[in-house]
């Protein structure tokens, strides 16, 4: 199993987001809304945590799945959508990301937001080939990737390629995380999927000589 049982101390002891990030919103938005049935889309997360994005996707009336290996994470999550979204339809559970338990072409979209970047290179290859795998013909993969030359890359002890304890920026301190390279995204990408959009942006830090960078990835199956 891929996932770091650091994760499941963190869930309990400290509040993790509790809302989505405005680009996720965007790519929901802009590929979804406009479905005449939003009952029929089923949304897959990865490394879905404590279940912000997935509370956003079950709000706006899609079928939200999760994938998550911290019990503690996944517990969450049921306990606010069953709290705060009436109705929602999906399922949230324990399980190992890099082998997903669900059949091929099922999903009409996949989201990663930084559960690769807490794996190696080699698992966040599979994670990718899963995630395609699940989606349906012409479905949408989203992934959110820490990138290289960022705060924190290079800092505290190397354990792979571009994968280290980080000692600062946002993971620093909380476990192992990797830094994603633009020639890493094609490797990254397994053939069933074409990248169809690459943004790069400023988490926070702008004026700084060491910002916060991550990339934004849309593909295709």
């Amino acid at each position: 199993m891929s996932w770091d049982t650091n994760w499941d101390t963190i869930f309990k002891e400290r509040p993790w987001g509790k809302y989505p990030g405005e680009d996720l919103i965007r790519f929901v938005a802009r590929n979804f809304y406009q479905s005449p049935d939003r009952s029929a889309i089923k949304i897959l997360e990865v490394g879905s945590g404590t279940g912000a994005n997935l509370w956003f996707i079950a709000r706006e009336g899609f079928q939200a799945y999760g994938v998550e290996g911290s019990l503690t994470g996944v517990e969450l999550t049921q306990q606010r959508l069953n709290q705060e979204v009436d109705g929602w339809q999906g399922n949230v559970s324990q399980g190992d990301i890099t082998s997903l338990f669900y059949d091929d072409d099922f999903f009409d979209a996949v989201i990663d937001i930084e559960a690769c970047s807490c794996n190696s290179f080699e698992h966040s290859k599979r994670i990718y080939a899963e995630m395609a795998r699940v989606l349906k013909p012409k479905g949408l993969f989203y992934s959110r990737a820490f990138s290289t030359g960022g705060e924190g890359d290079g800092t505290g002890k190397k354990i792979g390629y571009n994968f280290y304890q980080a000692a600062t920026g946002p993971m620093g301190g909380l476990g192992n995380i990797r830094y994603t390279s633009e020639e890493d995204i094609q490797d990254l990408l397994p053939s069933s999927l074409s990248l169809i959009e690459l943004d790069q942006i400023v988490l926070r830090g702008n004026r700084t000589d060491n910002p916060v960078l991550e990339w934004l990835i849309t593909a295709q199956k």
